[in-house]
């Protein structure tokens, strides 16, 4: 039997139904005493009741965004298909989906990942890791199969860009207000308690505890898991829409290739899936194991899987070798982000050590010292990157020749199957992401229960490793969204010339004062979405501060510890969940909203321009937060550990100070970046040809 672009379906399917399999594998696990289902409800009940009403306020977005694609085509001739609307709505419902499901499984896996820790670590890890499994593998089973269903129906890769859209869309949103939330908990509740009252994390006598729980779950499982679920499919399209270029097609039809350009990402995409379900199988830790070492290993041997699996398949169906060189370029590239990012972020490492000895001198040192590694830490990840797509697109021109000459077309396209090849194990990249919040979850739960301090140590080191594991997803995911980015941007230009007149020049020259024009907006843009979503963790936050010391003040034997005495958590479950809400608009809606007035009033070389700024801006900035902030987390818990004076002392108060400017930067602003520059790549694509015919005319 003959492989095809459909063994995408085929296996996005099987991903599905082992994820369905593992969240009963959960289910079915012990939930522990009475107290700690208590624990584990509240968070349910606040993450979900935030989901609900955040997905109304998304609904109304995407019920505009979809007239707008579906019936403005209908009443005017101005290049854009009214599919696309419908395949815009089918991205955001699948996205959406995968986060709530996700999270469901995350909110279930916390508590019994928690009691199963009272037999060891080797019994609570397997639970934790393939909670996030779940996520992982239902984030790339949604994907994928819409995807493929959307290009079954309408065989046209620009159509799938309107998916590719939609789930950009709810990501950004997701990331947003998740971030928001998250932040503005974590911030209030460390703050308050750890500094001013010296209490542990996840006291319970703490009021912001349970809100602080809650936003792990919609910040870094669904809001992680749209925005990899983004990256992801727009990483694809943008190698389909590339494939589609004219010159691509006549050389393919020269070839002996049984796959066109147009399905290869499909395919090798289809391999992925089973690479990461095999990856996921393999993760192993013993009693006295190391977890953050286990997911590495899983991890690698993912990658090999992969590699190899995609060469046989190279082989087989004669796809042209400098795609799958490229691809694995990409996954190369992908690993040395990541190796990058476990160096500055890891708890173990020279970076982080440095700076939880810099707390000794107060918060200030502790800030610049943190500050500047991350610094550091962006010139080997952009190094990375640069390599990645040097070598992608130099094996695609090598290998895709005509008379010894390039195929005009081949060097980007190998820069978006880097792009594939980078993201091709996005399901086992989710399943460690989500590891680490459902660890941390999991800690929460047990030190709220009270359960031995011998529990507390192996949460503790599960969180550990869940922290590194998350910042070098967040490495992954930004490398990724770079590479995709720049493919993007080529499709952006072939769809330019596909719709403009016949013999117009498509040159993003920045000697040309358009294009460096829209190139400086494109530079600010991520710098003021990063302001306007801190200053919204800072208001929130300072909401929360009051809250939590009006409890601390006016509830009598709260902050003793009193028997029968309990704090107000919904009071703080509701000042997060409705300042995440009113904030997550604005910056969302910014995004949009700018690159189509730079669109359509510059025209197509500042709409180029402002693309370019963007992707440099953004990844940038990207890099730096998320690193940075993954520093200082676990520099904070360096000094936990015991390290220069312990927890309690004013070395620990130091770091916590530093751990919360690093919040907002590791967890709202840093990993919302890499959707803010793919939407705002997609938003020009989808909408070129309208803006070719309205200013090119």
């Amino acid at each position: 039997m003959m492989i095809d672009w459909t063994i995408a379906p085929i296996t996005a399917s099987i991903s599905i139904l082992v994820a369905i399999y593992l969240y009963f594998y959960i289910n079915k696990q012990s939930a522990g005493s009475e107290k700690m289902q208590e624990i584990s409800n509240a968070i349910q009940e606040g993450a979900q009741a935030f989901l609900k009403v955040e997905f109304k306020y998304l609904a109304v977005f995407v019920a505009v965004m979809a007239v707008i694609l579906t019936v403005v085509p209908l009443v005017a001739d101005i290049g854009l298909n009214s599919l696309m609307g419908v395949a815009f709505v089918f991205g955001a419902i699948c996205s959406a989906v995968a986060g709530v499901l996700g999270m469901t499984v995350a909110l279930k896996a916390n508590v019994r990942s928690a009691n199963a820790a009272k037999e060891g670590l080797n019994k609570a890890f397997p639970i934790a890791f393939r909670g996030g499994a779940v996520m992982g593998l239902a984030v790339v089973g949604l994907a994928l199969l819409g995807l493929s269903a959307v290009y079954y129906f309408t065989q046209d890769a620009e159509i799938v860009l309107g998916f590719s859209f939609g789930a950009s869309a709810m990501a950004l949103f997701a990331k947003i207000g998740g971030g928001i939330y998250t932040k503005t908990a974590d911030v209030g509740a460390d703050l308050v308690g750890k500094v001013e009252h010296n209490i542990p994390e996840d006291d319970p006598r703490n009021p912001g505890v349970i809100a602080d729980n809650v936003g792990d779950n919609v910040g870094d499982v669904a809001g992680m898991g749209a925005d990899l679920f983004d990256s992801y499919v727009a990483s694809i399209v943008a190698v389909m829409t590339l494939g589609g270029a004219e010159k691509l097609v006549e050389y393919f039809s020269g070839s002996p290739s049984q796959i066109s350009f147009v399905h290869v990402p499909l395919v090798f995409a289809g391999l992925g899936v089973i690479a990461s379900i095999l990856g996921v199988a393999m993760v192993r830790v013993g009693k006295k194991g190391n977890p953050g070492k286990a997911l590495n290993i899983g991890t690698y041997l993912t990658c090999i899987i992969f590699g190899l699996m995609t060469l046989g398949a190279t082989l087989y169906l004669d796809i042209n070798i400098g795609a799958w060189a490229a691809a694995v370029i990409g996954l190369v590239g992908g690993v040395v982000i990541g190796i990058t990012t476990d160096f500055f972020t890891s708890i173990d490492k020279f970076p982080v050590i440095k700076t939880a000895e810099a707390s000794q001198t107060g918060a200030a040192v502790n800030i610049i010292t943190g500050f500047s590694y991350g610094l550091l830490s962006m010139f080997p990840a952009l190094l990375g990157i640069a390599f990645a797509s040097i070598g992608a697109y130099s094996v695609a021109e090598f290998f895709m020749q005509e008379n010894g000459v390039a195929v005009v077309g081949a060097g980007v396209y190998g820069i978006g199957m880097a792009a594939v090849g980078m993201l091709s194990i996005v399901g086992m990249i989710v399943a460690g992401d989500a590891f680490g919040p459902i660890s941390d979850n999991a800690g929460g739960i047990a030190e709220q229960a009270g359960l031995d301090e011998e529990v507390l140590d192996i949460t503790a080191s599960l969180d550990a490793a869940g922290n590194t594991s998350k910042a070098i997803t967040k490495g992954f995911a930004i490398g990724a969204a770079g590479l995709t980015v720049i493919a993007l941007l080529a499709a952006f230009q072939e769809i330019v010339i596909k719709y403009a007149p016949e013999g117009t020049e498509i040159v993003f020259d920045l000697m040309n004062p358009m294009v460096l024009t829209g190139a400086l907006i494109g530079i600010a843009i991520p710098a003021v979405f990063s302001a306007m979503v801190m200053l919204s963790v800072g208001k929130n936050a300072f909401t929360m501060i009051e809250e939590i010391r009006r409890q601390f003040r006016e509830i009598p034997g709260l902050l003793e510890g009193k028997e029968g005495v309990k704090a107000d958590y919904a009071s703080c479950v509701n000042i997060a969940t409705k300042g995440a809400l009113k904030e997550l608009i604005p910056p969302s809606v910014l995004s949009i909203a700018v690159t189509l007035a730079v669109g359509f009033i510059g025209g197509i070389e500042a709409l180029g321009g402002y693309l370019a700024g963007s992707i440099f801006s953004g990844l940038i900035f990207a890099l730096l937060m998320s690193n940075a902030g993954g520093l200082w987390d676990n520099a904070k818990k360096y000094v936990e550990a015991g390290a220069f004076g312990g927890k309690g002392s004013e070395t620990h108060k130091a770091a916590v100070v530093g751990d919360t400017v690093g919040d907002p930067f590791k967890d709202t602003a840093g990993p919302s970046l890499n959707t803010l520059i793919t939407v705002m790549s997609l938003v020009a694509s989808v909408f070129a040809p309208a803006i070719v015919m309205l200013t090119m005319a």
